[in-house]
């Protein structure tokens, strides 16, 4: 064999190896009909991003609860918004700093957590799987994440705390009766929860998907939310509670004053839950409460149109890092933690995502989702050459 055939032979065999040879668009077309779009998976470590899991959870859930979980308020304008709301910001890179090794630990009432992410309060978590809180509270210990409980949640705290392996910090509606609320604060502090997060954004809901599932034609919705089927008093946090004259969460009669109560009752850490402008959250400051949850309620709680990322820069700015801010709603990147952060957050809460992971594989999939996260922000950190979280500042956006 002459010279020129080998080298044609070897250029002929580099060929066939290389990827270039793959990437044709009608072979990508047989494939992938929209190489972005997310896709259904069968193991919860196949998935390649947060809303693969979206999909499979889609597939899997009854209809009436997916709706449940993925509805916003009136016409989902909100919903959308959290979304949009990112590409308001962007990313300024930087170069030629060495990011070999990332650190995404922080601090966070004393305690040290391995990445910026909280597990934000979901109610009827068994409505997406048959272990419920209880899954989420074991993929919150293998991961060493803060887990916040609702009040509507479908497991007692004590059961809770336990699979957790310490208690979890609590989620508050609060009902018109203050014996009820009392109550429930008081049976979150004995279980030995160390915060109370009260939500302050919900005074009334218009949630008009939710409502076409629960008419009398849906057989499935109605056992639980027929006229004559009062939920709240079958959720464990409310066995024992007199409830005649407050039978459910009521957020429309809340103001300072009731700050203040709530304040004096309890030796818990007081969080706001749903703060989305400035003044409020200098009188939360100026109250002595010892947090801000940034929150529109995953769009869920108001038809403001405004996302939650864009709240955040006035709320930073009026607090100066005198009290925690975490911040929730629409978070499913990397780049969106690491814009919040940016942006003054001290961490980001999930809501959906884990959902999406707890409907589709249980405590694995909880667990699958905060890995992704977690290299998404490394991958991101890296790109933009910050090796911690303290380093992340306003400098990295424009």
């Amino acid at each position: 064999m002459n010279d020129r055939n080998r080298l044609r032979r070897r250029f002929l065999q580099f060929l066939a190896s290389s990827p270039a040879l793959y990437y044709n668009p009608y072979t990508l077309s047989q494939t992938l009909t929209d190489p972005y779009a997310p896709e259904t998976v069968s193991r919860a470590g196949d998935a390649i991003n947060v809303f693969d899991f979206h999909e499979t959870a889609k597939r899997s859930l009854m209809p009436g609860h997916y709706t449940y979980m993925a509805l916003g308020t009136d016409d989902g304008g909100t919903l959308s918004a959290n979304r949009e709301g990112f590409k308001r910001f962007q990313l300024r890179m930087r170069r030629l700093i060495d990011v070999s090794n990332i650190d995404t630990s922080i601090e966070l009432f004393g305690k040290k957590y391995p990445i910026p992410i909280i597990l934000a309060p979901c109610g009827s978590n068994k409505a997406f799987h048959p272990d419920g809180e209880l899954a989420v509270a074991r993929a919150a210990k293998t991961k060493n994440v803060e887990q916040i409980l609702s009040t509507v949640t479908s497991t007692g705290v004590e059961q809770v705390n336990e699979a957790r392996g310490r208690p979890v910090w609590y989620q508050l509606y609060p009902s018109r009766e203050w014996t009820v609320t009392e109550a429930l604060v008081k049976r979150a502090e004995a279980s030995g929860c160390p915060v109370v997060a009260l939500t302050v954004d919900l005074p009334a809901s218009n949630r008009e998907v939710l409502d076409r599932h629960r008419r009398a034609t849906n057989s499935d919705c109605q056992m639980c939310h027929s006229p004559q089927a009062n939920v709240i008093p079958q959720k464990p946090m409310y066995q024992n509670i007199e409830l005649s004259g407050g039978r459910s969460p009521d957020g429309s009669f809340m103001d300072w004053d009731f700050v203040d109560r709530l304040r004096d009752a309890t030796s818990m850490k007081l969080l706001l839950k749903g703060i989305v402008t400035a003044e409020d959250a200098a009188l939360a400051v100026d109250h002595g409460v010892e947090g801000i949850i940034v929150s529109n309620h995953g769009g869920r709680a108001e038809d403001s149109g405004r996302s939650t990322i864009e709240c955040l820069p006035e709320i930073a700015q009026s607090v100066n890092q005198r009290i925690p801010i975490i911040i929730d709603s629409g978070f499913r990147r990397g780049t969106d933690i690491f814009k919040a952060l940016a942006l003054g957050a001290d961490a980001i809460a999930i809501g959906r995502p884990y959902l999406w992971g707890l409907g589709s594989f249980g405590q694995e999939g909880v667990e699958a989702v905060l890995d992704i996260l977690k290299k998404e922000l490394e991958i991101v950190m890296k790109q933009a050459r910050t090796t911690h979280i303290a380093a992340i500042d306003q400098r990295f956006i424009t």
